[in-house]
């Protein structure tokens, strides 16, 4: 059976050090959140200094949110090899007029999505993307914290094809991701809060990471692939 690799991106990133752990750790993406909103932005210029910390073949991915052409065009100059991804209300004629290859958020109710979310008509919509990523809906557009159902939807149709086009996100962490990707096989899978710091009453610190939760998260990203490459 040919080997199984799930890619692995983590995203709301603000710290050199953290870049440093997440790279030495063998992620293939970093997300920068420019959404001046969010708890994790971080500034175009701000993103530009931590993506120069990347090695050749890790991926910048900046996050935006109902952005102007002009707040992207500032991202993409600080970040020329950037990939896009659009989380907010962004129609397909939006995503495609940054002229960048991109990830399309997929914002899934966290309830009873059969009737109230098509995931098979929303990758129609947004087939010029890269890989639709699926992302639980919650208050402030991503990295609270929290999953949907993961059995609701059939996974193995062709117009969502998740050996290639779909990025698992939403509550993900060392303890569940190896059940996400064993039950979705998505092509990546996407952690932020499932990898952050916790104060002593256990609030998360957005944007500042666990080196310790990164390792755990990227051996347990491992340790379903190679559950996965099992002959049957």
């Amino acid at each position: 059976m040919k080997p199984f690799r799930t890619r692995i991106k983590i995203c709301g990133l603000t710290r050199e050090a953290d870049v440093d752990v997440a790279v030495q750790a063998g992620v293939d993406a970093i997300g920068f959140v420019l959404y001046p909103h969010s708890p994790r932005f971080v500034s175009p210029e701000r993103a530009g200094e931590l993506a120069r910390r990347l090695p050749a073949f890790v991926t910048p991915v900046l996050l935006f949110v109902n952005a102007s052409p002009e707040w992207i065009s500032q991202g993409v100059q600080a970040v020329p090899n950037a990939l896009l991804q659009f989380h907010g209300d962004e129609t397909p004629a939006d995503c495609l007029a940054a002229g960048r290859p991109f990830l399309r958020a997929a914002r899934i109710p966290t309830g009873p999505v059969g009737a109230d979310f098509d995931l098979l008509k929303y990758a129609q919509d947004f087939s010029a993307a890269q890989a639709i990523l699926l992302d639980a809906h919650v208050e402030g557009f991503g990295g609270g914290g929290q999953s949907f159902d993961w059995n609701a939807f059939p996974w193995s149709h062709p117009l969502l094809n998740a050996s290639s086009r779909l990025v698992l996100s939403g509550g993900l962490d060392a303890a569940n991701v190896t059940d996400g990707i064993s039950r979705v096989r998505p092509w990546a899978v996407d952690v932020s809060s499932g990898v952050e710091l916790v104060n002593p009453e256990g609030r998360g610190l957005k944007g500042i990471k666990d080196a310790d939760k990164i390792h755990a998260f990227v051996a347990a990203v491992r340790a379903a692939d190679a559950l996965l490459s099992r002959p049957s």
